[in-house]
């Protein structure tokens, strides 16, 4: 199993290009499955659980062929795809689950292990079967999979989601897309996520509406042959602008339009960065001094983002003062609390919410990763710690960063991959 070895204290000093997005790219990729003609999708993120997600269309009968540099797929569906998504595919990627709505979209039935992931909490896909069974899906749980199957069509509905879910209404989105008729779906998760994958769907011919959290979908008989790029990923740029931060860095991070990441840019600029942004790009310079944010609050979005939690939490153990977090998103993800403990952190963990003392001197310790998140941000804190950290299990940040150590080391990291 591979770790890095990070050499701290380090200054940041560079600029990064921000790679496609993992969470646009995933419901973008599951949503292919309702074509007949061939679709491109561009600027894929190299990581681990595009890899998984290509590997499961693969394994239903999706002809894929990728570029040299693995960043742009063309994917062309059989006459005859198969409609059993398997454990072995499913259990390492929460995402898999998208496939279950335009499988029983497009072919009428479909079984899908329940999924996998991180773990951080219970994340149950009840809200996506529900409004699957309002569509007209009808199912069953048996041996771990989702046992599902519809009378022909899918129909048109009025969906009201009891809590704003991310997957759900992904799921439902792609599901209505071929529906009969009109769905509205009310108190939709609205992540910059979610838009890019209506923009990919309306330029296949989709009729697809936005209005503030509600979204009203009018099904068509067929998509059409369409060339789509991704959006960047919004979490790797926060993770960078934190690093920028952290460091009294001074970075230039390419590639991405900055209104995605508004919300943590106001609160880097409370820490003390000074930023500037254009259309495309965000220049960025860290403080001699952190300054304590006060209480921060994980939100759906247009809220502070819990994938940029655990970043910040490193951020307020470095800023002079007290501080909090309130994680309002998932009941399991302070996992990362007890290994910046272990480099010298001072947290208190009262339910969902963190106690942090600032002004910590972080020395490097040998560290474990528990999730996607956790990892990157004891990376982060091995950057501003003194001497040398080990962190271990990176195979969860290989799930969601692209070569994460190559980007660290052309800004003046001192990290390798130690097999």
């Amino acid at each position: 199993m591979d770790k890095f070895l990070i050499e701290g204290p380090c200054k940041i000093r560079g600029e990064v290009l921000v790679s496609g997005s993992k969470n646009a790219s995933l419901p973008i990729l599951a949503s292919t499955l309702l074509f007949d003609q061939p679709v491109i999708i561009q600027n894929l993120p190299k990581v681990k659980d595009i890899d998984t997600m290509l590997n499961l269309l693969k394994s239903l009968g999706s002809n894929i062929v990728l570029s040299k540099d693995k960043k742009t797929a063309k994917i062309t569906n059989k006459k005859n795809m198969k409609t059993f998504a398997s454990y072995s595919l499913v259990k390492t990627m929460r995402g898999s689950i998208l496939v279950l709505g335009p499988l029983v979209a497009k072919y009428h039935k479909s079984k899908t292990s329940l999924p996998g992931g991180c773990l951080i909490g219970a994340r149950p896909v009840n809200y996506h079967l529900a409004a699957l069974k309002k569509l007209g899906m009808n199912y069953q749980i048996k041996d771990g999979y989702i046992l599902a199957k519809s009378k022909g069509k899918l129909k048109g509905t009025i969906i009201n989601f009891p809590n704003i879910s991310v997957g759900a209404t992904e799921n439902s989105i792609i599901a209505a897309c071929l529906a009969k008729g009109k769905t509205i779906l009310r108190n939709c998760a609205i992540e910059p996520e979610i838009k890019d994958l209506t923009k990919f769907l309306n330029s296949a011919g989709a009729k697809i509406k936005w209005s503030g959290r509600t979204c009203e979908i009018t099904g068509v008989n067929y998509l059409n042959q369409t060339k789509y790029s991704v959006m960047a990923d919004r979490i790797e740029a926060g993770t960078f602008c934190i690093a920028a931060t952290l460091t009294k860095g001074h970075l230039e991070i390419k590639n991405l339009d900055p209104r995605v990441i508004n919300t943590e840019l106001k609160l880097l600029k409370k820490a003390g960065a000074k930023i500037k942004t254009n259309i495309d790009k965000i220049l960025i310079q860290g403080p001699k001094k952190i300054k304590s944010i006060g209480n921060i609050k994980t939100k759906e979005w247009p809220g502070i983002s819990t994938d940029m939690q655990a970043q910040l939490m490193v951020l307020m153990c470095k800023a002079s003062g007290k501080s909090s977090i309130t994680e309002n998103i998932f009941e399991n993800r302070f996992m990362h609390v007890a290994e910046l403990q272990r480099l010298g952190a001072k947290i208190i963990i009262n339910n969902n919410k963190a106690l942090i003392q600032g002004n910590t001197n972080f020395i490097g310790a040998e560290l474990m990763s528990s999730d996607l998140r956790a990892s990157v941000a004891l990376v982060l804190a091995a950057l501003v710690s003194d001497g040398r950290s080990y962190i271990n299990r990176i195979y969860h940040l290989d799930r969601g960063y692209e070569k994460i150590e190559n980007k660290l080391k052309k800004i003046g990291v001192s990290i390798k991959r130690l097999k």
